[in-house]
C-alpha cells in the first residue's frame, strides 16, 4: 500500500489530511515539525512527502534541500498558508513535485498526490530497468586479455577520441563501445547504434545524415539522422567494414569538419559526436581489395580494441556461466540454478564458433530444460 509522510506543524491540519488520505487507501505517518520529518525519511521510505513550509527547528524547504542531498528521490509536495508565486518557484526550483496553498482544496491534493505517486512509481521502475540494462551489458571476466580491455576503457573512455573495436562475432564489441559510452563524460547523453551490415547501401546515407522532405521518392518528410540524433553524445558504427564506399565518403567529411548535410539539403548542420566504431572483418585487407577507405581506417582508429575469442579466454567461461544463470532467474523472475563442476568443464571445453552470444543462448536453454542443477548429463543431451 502507498506510504505518505504528512509533516506540519499543526495538528489539526495533520489530522485532517491524514483522515482523508486513509480513506483513500493510503498508509500515512505524520511529524511534527522538520526535524522529526527529516529523522523519519532518512529512516524509512515514502512514496510522497507532504510537507508545510512554515514550521519550528526546520522549515520545509530545508528539509526538502537535505533530502535530496542524501540521494532520496521522493516527490515532496509543499504545502504553506503563506503562498506566493515566488515560494512556489523557489519550492520548484529545490526540487518540489507540487506546491499547494492552505487551507487545501481537497480534489487538488488528491490529484497532485496521485501525480506524484505515478511519478514516483515510474522513477522505480525507470531506476530497476536501469540497473536490469546495466546488468545485462556488463563485461565479466578476469582472464588478462579482458584486464587488458578493462585497463583501455578506464583510459580511453574519459577522453573524445575515436575507437576501432575489432573481434569475431557475439565476442561483445558493443560491450566495450556501451561500457566507454558509460564512463565517459557523454554518458548523460544519448548513444546511438547504428548496424551498418543490416542496411541496404541506397539507404546508409539518410540513416546516418537524414533527408529532407521531397529528396526521393519515399521522402515523406523530413528525417534527422543518427549523427544528428548523437548529437552531444556517441554514435557506435557498428560493423563499419559492411558500410558503401559512398557513405564512406561521406563520414570521412563529417568527422574532419564536423558538420553534416541531409539528404537533398544544402544547409550544413554542425555535430559534436564521439564516434566509436566496430567490425568483425580485417580491414587492412579490406583496404587492399578497395572495399575500404583507407583515409577512413586512419580516422577511426585512434585507440584500437580487440575483442578475443571466447575459446582465446576459456577460463573466463565459469564467471560468464554464472552471470548468464543470474540474468535468466531474474528474467523469468525464478532463483538461480546451480550447475555442477562437471557440467561446467564440459562448457568451458567446447569450441564457442558463436562466442559469448552462443553461450548465452545455452545457458538459457539448459536453464529451461534442467532440473534444479544443471548436470554433465543435461550438458550432453541438450548442447549440440
Amino acid at each position: 500500500m502507498p506510504k505518505i509522510l504528512i509533516i506540519d506543524d499543526e495538528r489539526s491540519i495533520r489530522s485532517t489530511l491524514t483522515e482523508i488520505l486513509e480513506y483513500e487507501k493510503y498508509t500515512v505517518e505524520e511529524a511534527k515539525d522538520g526535524e522529526e520529518g527529516l529523522k523519519m525519511i532518512l529512516e524509512n521510505d515514502y512514496d510522497v512527502v507532504l510537507c508545510d513550509i512554515k514550521m519550528p527547528k526546520m522549515d520545509g524547504m530545508e528539509v526538502l534541500e537535505k533530502v535530496y542531498t542524501s540521494g532520496k528521490d521522493i516527490p515532496f509536495i509543499m504545502i504553506s498558508a503563506h503562498g506566493s508565486i515566488e515560494t512556489a518557484i523557489d519550492a520548484t526550483r529545490k526540487g518540489a513535485y507540487d506546491f499547494i496553498t492552505k487551507p487545501p482544496d481537497l480534489n487538488r491534493l488528491l490529484v497532485s498526490v496521485r501525480n506524484a505517486m505515478d511519478r514516483s512509481n515510474l522513477v522505480t521502475e525507470t531506476k530497476t530497468l536501469k540497473k536490469k540494462v546495466n546488468k545485462s551489458y556488463q563485461i565479466i571476466g578476469k582472464s588478462k586479455e579482458i584486464e587488458h580491455i578493462f585497463k583501455t576503457i578506464e583510459k580511453v573512455a574519459p577522453t573524445d577520441a575515436r575507437v576501432m573495436i575489432t573481434g569475431p562475432n557475439g565476442a561483445g564489441k558493443e560491450l566495450v563501445a556501451r561500457a566507454i559510452h558509460t564512463q565517459s563524460k557523454r554518458a548523460n547523453e544519448l548513444l546511438i547504434e547504428v548496424n551498418c551490415a543490416a542496411i541496404p547501401s541506397e539507404l546508409i546515407e539518410s540513416e546516418l545524415f537524414g533527408h529532407e522532405k521531397g529528396s526521393f521518392t519515399s521522402a515523406i518528410k523530413q528525417r534527422i539522422g543518427k549523427f544528428e540524433q548523437a548529437s552531444g553524445g556517441t554514435l557506435f558504427l557498428d560493423e563499419i567494414g559492411d558500410m558503401s564506399l559512398s557513405a564512406q565518403a561521406k563520414v570521412l567529411r563529417a568527422l574532419q569538419e564536423n558538420t553534416i548535410t541531409r539528404v537533398g539539403g544544402e544547409k550544413e548542420i554542425k555535430v559534436d559526436v564521439r564516434i566509436l566504431a566496430a567490425t568483425n572483418k580485417n580491414l587492412q585487407k579490406e583496404i587492399a581489395e578497395g572495399r575500404f577507405r583507407e583515409d577512413l581506417f586512419h580516422r577511426i582508429n585512434v585507440i584500437p580494441i580487440e575483442v578475443p575469442a571466447l575459446k582465446d579466454r576459456a577460463d573466463d567461461i565459469p564467471l560468464l556461466i554464472e552471470h548468464f544463470l543470474a540474468i535468466v532467474a531474474d528474467d523469468y523472475g525464478t532463483t538461480p540454478k546451480k550447475i555442477d563442476a562437471k557440467a561446467v568443464a564440459e562448457l568451458k571445453s567446447l569450441p564457442w564458433t558463436g562466442n559469448i552470444r552462443e553461450l548465452k543462448n545455452v545457458v538459457e536453454r539448459l536453464v529451461i530444460m534442467s532440473d534444479k542443477t544443471i548436470t554433465l548429463e543435461d550438458v550432453k543431451t541438450y548442447v549440440k
